[in-house]
């Protein structure tokens, strides 16, 4: 390493925080370790749908392939809790924990005994924490090429691209390589002060840099987010089907939802947070830095019956900016459909008042031109008279 090189991992670290990441690291760029995993997953079809994984195959754990000339990755996590006050949880929480010495830990076990709470009223519509607020894709692109400038302004021309979850990029095996986390049993990142709550990201760059060193697994004997899975998808540890993960299928998947999966979905209409929200290393994620992970339009305690009255033009309005967007009006009517379904058969029963209201809601778009709308319609009412 050159003397120009010899404090960049320190002073990187410091941009980072500047610009808001919670760690940075630099991942060597031979994942030939992790081509026969990649190739089993793939040839299992757990990757469902997502046709695009098969056909990038290997060039995933192929950073110098993918982008020609890279010698080193840099990586970087960013916490995206939502900044909100403690007692914007914790109110809403019976003996929630509002005493704890740590303003942080005690903002984090709240949030997450609110989000737990939340999944057993059938009548409320769960949305993944992370998609509440601003796209992270955006965020972490921009910031991201900040930190790649202000890396060339100091040591001169450099080859380089950006990515976040936007290309063949196997994210997790390179923060791990870099000592961001461990893989969790639930296949995402762990880190022993900020559990899994946070987004990853990486820079390609055609100049050597010595890799920061991984961290040990401590996951141990625990299973808890294998036994929270409402799907069973993680099929055995740090295996994950896809074509059973509700993130998956209300994401992903563009289709009709299988019947037999439609019950195990619960209330659960964007992403699905259950494997983290019981994982014990949770209790230390912290708050993001930024405000563009604050929840919008009141996402975080949003009604079924609401959300299914926004026509097209409303969901485009209220999901600008956001990643919940990126599904389209059709899978978002779908997935509101399959859970009206499961609340109207819900036991015990929701009040008639609020049962007539779903109803109601769900004819709204009983003759959608859309087959798997039309089709999700059908069920779900058919679910309310099987009640």
């Amino acid at each position: 390493m050159s003397i120009q090189q010899q404090g960049l991992p320190e002073q990187l670290q410091l941009w980072g925080r500047q610009l808001g990441f919670s760690q940075i690291g630099v991942a060597p760029v031979d994942l030939s370790d992790a081509e026969p995993g990649l190739l089993a997953w793939l040839a299992a079809g757990h990757h469902g749908s997502m046709d695009y994984m098969q056909r990038h195959g290997l060039l995933r754990a192929r950073p110098a392939e993918l982008v020609p000339g890279t010698l080193s990755v840099i990586t970087a996590r960013m916490d995206y809790l939502p900044a909100s006050p403690v007692k914007t949880y914790a109110e809403t929480v019976p003996g929630a924990l509002t005493d704890s010495p740590s303003r942080s830990a005690s903002h984090t076990q709240s949030l997450i005994q609110h989000e737990l709470a939340r999944l057993q009223q059938p009548a409320e519509a769960v949305i993944s924490v992370y998609a509440r607020g601003r796209d992270y894709h955006k965020v972490m692109r921009q910031r991201l090429r900040q930190l790649a400038n202000t890396l060339q302004e100091t040591v001169g021309p450099l080859g380089h691209r950006v990515f976040t979850d936007s290309a063949p990029v196997l994210e997790a095996e390179l923060a791990v390589k870099s000592g961001l986390g461990w893989r969790g049993k639930h296949t995402l990142v762990l880190h022993r002060d900020a559990g899994s709550f946070f987004f990853l990201g990486e820079i390609f760059i055609d100049m050597a840099l010595s890799a920061t060193e991984p961290v040990s697994e401590h996951c141990g004997s625990c299973s808890a987010c294998i036994s929270a899975c409402p799907t069973q998808a993680i099929v055995a540890p740090y295996q994950l089907d896809a074509r059973r993960c509700i993130s998956y299928l209300t994401i992903e998947h563009d289709g009709p939802i299988p019947v037999e999966l439609r019950g195990l979905m619960g209330n659960r209409i964007y992403g699905c947070d259950d494997c983290q929200l019981v994982c014990p290393w949770n209790k230390f994620a912290q708050r993001s830095a930024l405000p563009d992970f604050d929840e919008r339009h009141g996402l975080g305690a949003a009604q079924l019956v609401h959300l299914m009255q926004w026509d097209e033009a409303a969901f485009l309005r209220m999901t600008e900016g956001s990643v919940i967007r990126r599904i389209g009006h059709v899978r978002w009517l779908r997935n509101l459909a399959i859970a009206i379904g499961n609340a109207l058969r819900a036991d015990p029963a929701l009040p008639e008042p609020e049962q007539q209201a779903l109803r109601s809601a769900l004819q709204m778009w009983a003759g959608h031109g859309s087959e798997v709308v039309a089709e999700s319609v059908v069920w779900a009412l058919a679910s309310a008279l099987a009640t």
